[in-house]
This record gives structure tokens, sequence and C-alpha cells, in this order.
């Protein structure tokens, strides 16, 4: 069975949050194959994402193991990325990581303990996309990947 482009990139990870893929994120725009060269499009979460090289190295490694020897990554910033991109399987991977996925609807709930008693101690987390929560029913510090 000969395994698709699509499939291959829906594959690679994102670097910063190793539970999602580049797919579930959203970050990963179209593909097409002209003559055995493969463009890839992505748009980054942020534009100045530190991860940004690591994921088209990776786009390249994958593509290039499964045969492709032309590749090409179109890293695009318009339209802007947004959490509305990502699927439902990258909200639950990330509260199941313990990262509470973003919400514009009702408040932060605390991937520990499911509760709403949360409050932001800092806007950056551990990367910029996400907040440095706390909850106030379990006491526990969490990351909030924030609505964009």
């Amino acid at each position: 069975m000969t395994v698709s482009v699509e499939e291959l990139l829906a594959e690679v990870v994102d670097p910063e949050i190793p539970v999602l893929t580049i797919a579930d994120l959203g970050v990963l725009r179209g593909v097409s194959v002209d003559d055995g060269h493969v463009t890839v499009t992505i748009t980054p979460t942020y534009s100045g994402c530190p991860a940004l090289g690591v994921i088209e190295e990776d786009i390249v490694a994958v593509l290039n193991a499964a045969g492709y020897d032309r590749v090409s990554v179109n890293t695009v910033y318009k339209p802007a990325w947004t959490t509305e991109w990502m699927n439902e399987d990258a909200r639950r991977k990330l509260d199941d990581y313990g990262i509470a996925p973003p919400t514009t609807q009702g408040p932060v709930l605390c991937p520990q303990c499911s509760e709403a008693d949360t409050s932001v101690v800092s806007l950056f987390g551990s990367t910029a996309c996400k907040a440095l929560m706390v909850c106030g029913s379990c006491g526990e510090p969490f990351d909030h990947f924030k609505a964009i």
C-alpha cells in the first residue's frame, strides 16, 4: 500500500508540543505534487515561532525518507493562523497532555481537575502561544493554549 504525501505529513509533530501534529494544529495548509516535486504550505502559529525551522526540516526529512527528493516548504503568514484551525483531536490531546485547550467561550478549565477556578499567572507560559495559569481548586500550575 502506498502512503500519500498528506498521510506522511500528518505524522510530523510540533516540536514544542510533541503530542500534536502539524495537521492537528492546522499549521499544514496545503500540499501539491507536480512532476515529482512536492510543495508543502504551512502557516506558523506565530510569526516568530522558534519551532518553525525544525518543522520545516522535519517535513523535508519525512518526505525524503519516503523517496521524495525534491521538496519545498512554503511558509505563508496570510491569512494568519488561528486556533480555529485546530481540529478536535488537537484540543483533546492538549487536555490529556495537561495543557488547557484554547477557549473563547466560558472559563479556562484546569486540565488536572476540570475546575473553572483558574487564574492567569503570566500571559506567556513555556512558549509564546501559551499562558501560565494556576488552579484555585487543586493548586496546580498549568499552561493554557491561548485562543487567537
